[in-house]
């Protein structure tokens, strides 16, 4: 029989629809396109056919906008916000709009088109999380902005237009509702109980186990309860900590291993499915109205990864339900099975 479960962060629900149960057999993945060198603007060599780089780990003599490099950070060329200007809150009647304002970055993981970033040795996954680190650290001194998601688009189907390994990272002057009602629902879970709900989520996940895919020192990887997708994981840090650029130097090599086995194993699983990979950290800093004191004890930054395995259609648009075909402990099982 099918079954309702609740998201205790959020409050959605998910249908686990046990009767149209699949297995990792029934998800079959197209190969991703990887562009060839001439017009593969990602390639090394090619870092004309970008914006100058911001930033990148390179080899001490080369120069900048050249070879050399090993993780390499541009702008995007078709920016969904502009860096350029001021916010200009107005109101137009009943309706509220500002400019456009934001940043919008590429982070290049690799020199290597081909190189996707499970492959990466564990060192080279660090050197793309300290990017992300030094560049959200970078772009929160702007007062602009409120809130910077970073996330990963793999395939297609995921939204990722070019092939090459690559990451985003969009600066907003907002905080996305999504991350508001994980934001609020911790705070409450906190007022409530006096304790930290993503805390009690990752002892009961370690002490249940059977939802548990990975874990090491630093962090636990595991199938959420009230999973929205199957084989849907998140990384939860060991470590209470509301923001990810406050991750230590010794965490970050620690993040990376479990990423590189979480990946490897969806990827062996899946036959290297198309997914989302998208960071949910703590909004801005800044004083102003609304913002709570509690939030360094009730909320925890995370990843979340997605595989791109179902399709969302009328009834998940028309009641914010997810239908999965696939039981969380099920999916956790056969990746905890798989040896990488």
């Amino acid at each position: 029989m099918p079954e309702l479960r609740k998201d205790p962060v959020v409050g959605r629900w998910v249908i686990i629809a046990t009767e149209r149960g699949k297995r990792p057999g029934d998800f079959v993945s197209q190969p991703i396109d990887v562009p060839e060198q001439a017009r593969n603007p990602f390639a090394e060599g090619n870092e004309h056919m970008t914006p100058p780089e911001i930033f990148a780990f390179r080899d001490p003599k080369s120069k900048a906008n050249a070879s050399g490099w090993q993780v390499r950070v541009v702008p995007n060329k078709f920016p969904v916000l502009r860096i350029e200007g001021e916010l200009d809150k107005e109101g137009q009647g009943m309706y509220d709009k500002m400019n456009g304002i934001g940043a919008h970055e590429v982070i290049i993981e690799t020199p290597n088109p081909s190189l996707q970033l499970e492959q990466q040795t564990i060192e080279g996954i660090g050197r793309v999380i300290e990017t992300y680190k030094i560049r959200v650290t970078d772009l929160l001194r702007d007062p602009r902005f409120r809130y910077i998601l970073v996330f990963k688009n793999f395939g297609k189907q995921a939204g990722a237009t070019i092939g090459h390994p690559h990451s985003q990272l969009i600066a907003m002057p907002v905080t996305p509702k999504r991350m508001k009602e994980k934001l609020v629902g911790a705070m409450q879970y906190y007022a409530y109980k006096d304790r930290s709900l993503f805390e009690d989520i990752l002892k009961q996940e370690i002490k249940d186990g059977s939802r548990l895919v990975y874990e090491n020192a630093g962090f636990v990887s595991f199938c959420p309860f009230a999973s929205r997708f199957p084989f849907e994981v998140t990384i939860m840090p060991r470590r209470q900590s509301a923001y990810f650029q406050d991750i230590h130097p010794d965490e970050i090599l620690l993040l990376a291993d479990c990423l590189k086995v979480t990946l490897m194993k969806l990827s062996k699983a899946l036959n290297q499915p198309q997914y989302n990979l998208l960071i949910s950290n703590g909004p801005a800093r800044y004083a102003h109205h609304g913002y709570w004191s509690t939030i360094d004890q009730d909320f925890r930054w995370h990843i979340e990864i997605l595989p791109r395995l179902t399709l969302i259609a009328g009834f998940e648009v028309g009641t914010g339900f997810y239908i999965n075909p696939t039981p969380p402990e099920e999916a956790a099982k056969y990746l905890r099975e798989i040896l990488v």
